[in-house]
């Protein structure tokens, strides 16, 4: 199944700094539900698309939502900062 959500770009800051687009709280129990059997260590595989960039990472549970990495690649080509809201086409990757 394949999802396309406009999420804010926020920080988090764990073991280090990381940006991530926020999940709603309904469209990310829509993605549990759909990977169940993918899901390991809490996290969810997948292939995004933010702008024209294409990559592959894991969400992030997060109090009872998920949060996507954006990686500094991404953040780079299409100009991603903190606070800006971004589309985001979304798949699960069902294979590793």
């Amino acid at each position: 199944m394949d999802w396309e959500f406009a999420g804010e770009v926020i920080e988090w800051r764990g073991p280090a700094p990381f940006v991530f687009v926020d999940i709603a709280a309904e469209l990310s129990e829509a993605i549990k539900d759909e990977a169940r059997g993918l899901i390991y260590w809490g996290q969810v595989p997948v292939e995004a698309t933010i702008g024209r960039t294409r990559f592959t990472t894991a969400l992030f549970p997060k109090d009872g939502r998920y949060l996507l990495p954006v990686k500094v690649a991404v953040q780079r080509a299409e100009e991603v900062v903190e606070g800006d809201v971004v589309d985001v086409a979304l798949a699960l990757r069902r294979s590793r």
